[in-house]
């Protein structure tokens, strides 16, 4: 599919792509690989920005659909990052 192609079918979409929510019906098996380089990911980014501890929280997580023992899935990792984007753009918790 081709960019053209994408935008053109999403035009009049009210949501950006990356606010619609995930495919409900993807299976995460089991992969203790990614696990692992997800979560090395998630160490290094992790700094004294509030972006850099939002970036790697949401990477754990998203390591979590491949560990046997997570307890997450597409919709809650799409809902707490939109959560956390709605937030940041209303000028965070504090304002």
């Amino acid at each position: 599919m081709t960019e053209e192609s994408v935008d053109a079918e999403n035009a009049g979409d009210d949501e950006p792509d990356w606010q619609m929510a995930p495919d409900s019906d993807a299976e995460f098996p089991t992969d203790d690989e990614r696990v692992r380089v997800l979560r090395e990911v998630a160490e290094d980014v992790y700094g004294d920005s509030s972006e850099s501890r939002q970036l790697s929280a949401i990477l754990y997580r998203v390591s979590d659909l491949y560990d046997p023992d997570g307890d997450t899935s597409p919709e809650e990792i799409y809902l707490n990052v939109r959560h956390i984007m709605n937030i940041k753009e209303q000028g965070g918790l504090r304002r």
